[in-house]
C-alpha cells in the first residue's frame, strides 16, 4: 500500500502501534499506550493522515501499511543507530540536559553524527509521503532537526512542531556543543509548540542570543518568513478515560485492588522508570512518615508502579537498583508478615488495569523532579467523576499551573515538605476533596487532549502575518 500524497502527516520517533504475539503465536499490531498516541491518533483517523516512525525493531525494512484506521509509514534504524542516536544523544545528552541537568548530560561526536543522519531519514520520509502544501506535524526532542531538512526539501509545507519535555533556560542549553544547529532545526517550522510559555521564552531568547535572530514577542523574525514559539498544554482523552472508569468490569478491578491492598489509604505511583520522575525522594518521605511515628503499618499503603524503561541505559539500571533496594529496606523495616506498606511492581500496564489503579488510589503522587508536563496527573484527575481523592502533585510538572487550584503542591526536593504534603493529603476530608477535585476537573474536561490538538493545528494553519512590527 503506498502512502504517498497524505495532506496531513505526523513524523515521530516512534510508530504508534507495538508489536504483540497472540496466544496462537500469530503476531499482529495493536495501538500503542501514552499520551502522545492517545492525542493525536483521533487526529490522524478524522483527517486520514500518514504517521511516519520507527517500528520498535532494529534493521526491519517494512512496507508502509494501515492499522487502527492510520496510514503508517516506517522508518527504518539500524541497531547501531538505536545506541548512538536514540539511547545516545536523544537520551544521554537532550534528556537530562532538558530535565535541568538532573542527570549529567554526555556530549560525544558520534552520537550527534547519528542524530544528525536519522533526522535526515524521517525528514527524508515526510517529504515523500506528503501531499502538496500538506500539514506536516514533528514530534518531539529526538527530531529536532527534522524542520529544517524538510524545509529543504519541500518549502511548499506547512510544517509544525511540538516538544513533549521541557525546553531548558539560557545558562543550561549554551552547554551544548551544537547548540546553533539544533536551534536552526527547529526554526524551519512554522509554529514551534511547547508545554508552557516559560519553556517558549526560552526558545525565542536563544534565538536572539545565539542566532541574533530578530524577535518580536514570541516571534522570531526570518528573512522571508515569521516563526511562532507558543505554549500549547498537552491534555487528556476525556472521553476514552469516562468510558473506561464506566466500565463494571474496570470498577470490579479496582475494588479488587483495594482488597489486595489490605486496607488503609492507598496511594498511587504511575511513572516511567527516570531518574526525572522524583520516586526515591517520595518513598523516602513516605518511609520516614512510619519511623517517626506519624503513620503505622495498616493505616496506609504506597502501590508504586515503574514502568520499564531504557533498559540498556546504565543510569537507568542503576536507578531500578536503588529502588528496589530502597523498597526492601522499607518493607523490611515497616511491613507486617503479608501486608508490605509498599508494593513496587517494575513492568506496563493497558488502560483498563490503569484506570482500575486510578480508581482504587485515594492518594495520586505525581512528583517529578522536572516534567514537561505529566498527564499522569490529569488521568487521574478525568478518571475521579465521584469527586472522591487527592492529587500530590510537584511544582516542577508541566501540570502544576493547570491544577493549581485544588492539586496537593509540593517541592519534591524537599523531603519534610513532601511528608507534610503526603500526611495532608491522606487526611483531607471529603469535602475538601470533592472541592480540590471539581476544580481541576473543570480544567482538565474543557482543556481535553481533542482541544490541544486542534489548537495547535488551527494555530499552524492560520497563516502567518508577514509584515511584523519590528518596533514592537
Amino acid at each position: 500500500m503506498k502512502s504517498r500524497g497524505s495532506e496531513f502527516v505526523v513524523v515521530a520517533n516512534r510508530l504508534p502501534v507495538d508489536r504483540v504475539t497472540g496466544g496462537d503465536g500469530v503476531r499482529s499490531w495493536r495501538r500503542s499506550p501514552g499520551g502522545l498516541v492517545s492525542a493525536i491518533a483521533p487526529v490522524m483517523r478524522q483527517r486520514q493522515g500518514t504517521w511516519i516512525g520507527w517500528s520498535g525493531a532494529p534493521d526491519e525494512e517494512l512496507e508502509p501499511f494501515e492499522e487502527d484506521g492510520m496510514r503508517l509509514h516506517p522508518v527504518r534504524q539500524s541497531a547501531e543507530e538505536l545506541e548512538l542516536y536514540y539511547e545516545g544523544f536523544s537520551n544521554a545528552t537532550l534528556w537530562p540536559l532538558y530535565h535541568d541537568v538532573i542527570a549529567p548530560p554526555v556530549y560525544d561526536r558520534a552520537m550527534w553524527d547519528a542524530y544528525v543522519r536519522v533526522n535526515q531519514r524521517f525528514a527524508d520520509a515526510a517529504a515523500e509521503v506528503a501531499a502538496e502544501g500538506a500539514i506536516v506535524w514533528v514530534q518531539d526532542y529526538q527530531l529536532q532537526l527534522v524542520p529544517a531538512m524538510l524545509r529543504r526539501l519541500r518549502p511548499d509545507l506547512r510544517i509544525g512542531f511540538f516538544l513533549h519535555i521541557p525546553f531548558p533556560p539560557t545558562e543550561l542549553f549554551m552547554q551544548l556543543p551544537w547548540r546553533r544547529r539544533i536551534l536552526e532545526g527547529l526554526l524551519g517550522a512554522d509554529l514551534v509548540g511547547f508545554q508552557l510559555p516559560g519553556a517558549a521564552a526560552n526558545f525565542v531568547r536563544l534565538c536572539r542570543q545565539l542566532l541574533d535572530a530578530r524577535t518580536v514577542k514570541q516571534d522570531i523574525v526570518l528573512d522571508d518568513r515569521t516563526v511562532r514559539a507558543r505554549a500549547f498544554p498537552i491534555s487528556v482523552d476525556v472521553g476514552e478515560l469516562s468510558d473506561l472508569v464506566a466500565r463494571p468490569d474496570v470498577r470490579r478491578r479496582a475494588q479488587e485492588i483495594r482488597d489486595d491492598l489490605g486496607g488503609g489509604t492507598v496511594l498511587l505511583g504511575v511513572d516511567r522508570l527516570d531518574y526525572t520522575k522524583g520516586i526515591t525522594q517520595r518513598l523516602q518521605a513516605f518511609g520516614e512518615l512510619f519511623s517517626d511515628g506519624s503513620l503505622k503499618p495498616g493505616e496506609a499503603v504506597f502501590a508504586q508502579i515503574a514502568t520499564p524503561s531504557r533498559e540498556r541505559v546504565e543510569q537507568y539500571q542503576l536507578l531500578r537498583d536503588q529502588i528496589e533496594q530502597q523498597v526492601g529496606r522499607i518493607n523490611g523495616e515497616y511491613a507486617e508478615l503479608g501486608s508490605p506498606v509498599i508494593h513496587y511492581l517494575h513492568t506496563s500496564y493497558d488502560r483498563e488495569e490503569l484506570a482500575a489503579l486510578y480508581l482504587a488510589a485515594d492518594v495520586m503522587v505525581v512528583t517529578p523532579l522536572r516534567d514537561g508536563m505529566n498527564l499522569v496527573a490529569k488521568e487521574y484527575v478525568a478518571c475521579r467523576e465521584d469527586l472522591h481523592g487527592a492529587l500530590m502533585l510537584s511544582e516542577f510538572a508541566g501540570a502544576a499551573p493547570e491544577l493549581r487550584r485544588g492539586a496537593f503542591l509540593v517541592n519534591p526536593y524537599d523531603i519534610d515538605g513532601l511528608k507534610e504534603t503526603m500526611l495532608a493529603a491522606i487526611r483531607a476530608e471529603p469535602a475538601d476533596q470533592a472541592r480540590r477535585l471539581r476544580a481541576m476537573r473543570k480544567r482538565v474536561l474543557e482543556h481535553d487532549v481533542e482541544r490541544w490538538a486542534c489548537d495547535f493545528l488551527e494555530a499552524l494553519e492560520r497563516p502567518t502575518n508577514q509584515a511584523v512590527d519590528l518596533t514592537a
